[in-house]
């Protein structure tokens, strides 16, 4: 299936922010593994989407990286959610879940929840 770009810049920050507060600290090929298995395959990003988003996750604070080498000798940045990066991922949770509420109303899947009903 495709995901239209737009979608997927959308739910980018929210998607790995999750991650993060899911897994604790991640490194980038665990996390592109990760939101493959998540999507079931639909979503298939590219080192070339995450690690400028990773990068502009830690400008903005609300990750922090450390290299660490694995077992295997392989040295890693793993990339762990600050404080800031857990308010705004729960700022982003809230978001969305208003965003989706309101697509159910529209597509007619249940009914618009007393907090949005006019």
């Amino acid at each position: 299936m495709h995901i239209d770009k737009d979608l997927v810049a959308a739910s980018a920050t929210p998607l790995v922010l999750g991650i993060l507060a899911d897994e604790g600290a991640s490194y980038g090929y665990a996390i592109l593994k990760r939101i493959r298995e998540l999507s079931g395959g639909n979503l298939e990003w590219t080192d070339g989407m995450l690690y400028p988003l990773l990068h502009r996750l830690e400008r903005h604070g609300y990750v922090q990286s450390s290299w660490q080498t694995s077992g295997e000798g392989r040295r890693r940045k793993h990339y762990t959610l600050t404080d800031a990066g857990r308010r705004t991922l729960a700022e982003r949770q809230d978001q969305w879940a208003v965003v989706s509420e309101v697509l159910d109303r529209v597509w007619h899947i249940g009914p618009l929840p007393q907090a949005l009903n006019p």
